[in-house]
């Protein structure tokens, strides 16, 4: 019995309306749940975002309470292939790069910021190559 990957990865917004406009923007996906004023959810490959309001998810009473303030960090999958569309999509779709960066092991990452100031990057696996499983 072993815990494989990541079901869910939260980021916290205090506009919902603008996240969702953005990551729609972004991911080219129409949500899959919204709730306004509580939280916004996309599906990913294999994998749920999920943007909620820190304030509401702090007062659940349907699950316990959670909540964070400041900005979190998120990396999205990409093969190696992929990262030059994806600087030329950031750019198409007014999403400024706030750095790019080549890992020692010539990993690539793109950097950029959410309107809520969430770090997001898009990086390959091969980022993490030099801890293969033994």
């Amino acid at each position: 019995m072993n815990l494989r990957s990541i079901l869910e990865t939260c980021l916290y917004a205090d506009d919902l309306a603008e996240a969702e406009a953005f990551y729609t923007r972004l991911l080219g996906l129409e949500p899959l749940a919204v709730e306004p004023g509580k939280f916004v959810f996309y599906r990913l490959d294999g994998a749920m975002l999920l943007i909620f309001d820190a304030h509401e998810s702090a007062h659940n009473d349907e699950v316990p309470p959670h909540g964070a303030t400041g900005p979190s960090h998120v990396c999205f999958r990409v093969e190696p292939a992929e990262i030059p569309g994806w600087k030329l999509r950031l750019a198409e779709i007014e999403i400024p790069l706030e750095m790019e960066h080549i890992w020692p092991n010539g990993a690539h990452s793109l950097y950029f910021r959410d309107p809520a100031g969430n770090s997001l990057e898009i990086a390959p696996w091969s980022l993490w190559e030099k801890f293969k499983e033994a």
